[in-house]
């Protein structure tokens, strides 16, 4: 399992994955721009020890997304497939960023 500096780190370099040909793809996407957005919090925490958690509950937010992810992906084309996998495969990483940066926080919090 990677770390949550590795995961960080890994997230930071990846752009947001692209959507498949298909409208639900990119309503998935346009979400996962939404979680990813929530995420950021974790950038001033890394950087500035600042722990303050997104307002809305981007775990359960990224809970909907992989699953919808998965669905996406059942049975589609390889295009759509593809394109499914990579989208629930970043919001894996931004669950587990998010999900570390929470137990980080509540570590330092006391």
């Amino acid at each position: 399992m990677l770390s949550f500096i590795d995961a960080y780190t890994l997230w930071r370099s990846l752009p947001l994955p692209r959507s498949g040909p298909l409208e639900e793809s990119a309503l998935l996407r346009s979400d996962l721009a939404l979680a990813d957005e929530y995420v950021t919090t974790v950038i001033r925490f890394v950087e500035h020890g600042v722990f303050q958690p997104a307002v809305p509950d981007a775990l359960a937010l990224l809970d909907e997304i992989l699953e919808r992810a998965e669905r996406l992906g059942e049975g589609a084309d390889a295009e759509i497939r593809e394109a499914a996998r990579c989208q629930h495969a970043y919001a894996a990483l931004l669950r587990l960023v998010y999900s570390e940066f929470l137990k980080a926080g509540a570590a330092q919090q006391g």
